[in-house]
């Protein structure tokens, strides 16, 4: 596990640090960014939350959202998530559940959450859900940590 801060100066250092790296992060992310039209709704230590509308562009041949524009916003809630220790953090493998469509309109919303994290490797879980609450998608995924930091420290 990530070590818990001490006390409630270094808890606000490492919160503060978390939205620098995925404002950082975000401002270079032209995929999720523009051509997804996603927004990071907050990045915290071991956690991120993205959203995105689900827009006719996303919809394939059955009208509903094509499962790689929700694998997208999965996986990039993963990498907010995993780099949110200032870390430079990769993908190791991943898996999803598609558990119900995205329809036209939806507001899809992910919450990653760090399960795990144990010296250059962690395990995150993402929630896709819509508007409604309704989970859309389950994703797993394991992390591998390479040199370097996200932002200078």
């Amino acid at each position: 596990m990530t070590p818990t801060p001490d006390t409630a100066a270094e808890k606000a250092a490492s919160f503060d640090l978390a939205a620098r790296v995925g404002l950082g992060m975000f401002a270079s992310d032209v995929a999720s960014r523009d051509t997804m039209g996603m927004e990071l709704v907050c990045c915290e230590p071991g956690r991120a939350v993205m959203r995105m509308v689900v827009k006719p562009l996303h919809l394939n041949g059955h009208q509903i959202c094509h499962g790689g524009f929700i694998f997208t916003l999965a996986d990039s809630t993963f990498a907010f998530a995993c780099n949110s220790h200032n870390r430079v953090t990769v993908a190791a493998g991943c898996s999803i559940e598609f558990l119900k469509p995205g329809q036209l309109g939806d507001i899809l919303t992910c919450e990653g959450l760090e399960q795990v994290l144990q010296g250059r490797h962690g395990i995150y879980d993402m929630r896709v859900s819509n508007q409604r609450g309704e989970v859309v998608a389950m994703f797993r995924g394991k992390s591998a940590q390479i040199q370097g930091t996200v932002i200078p420290e």
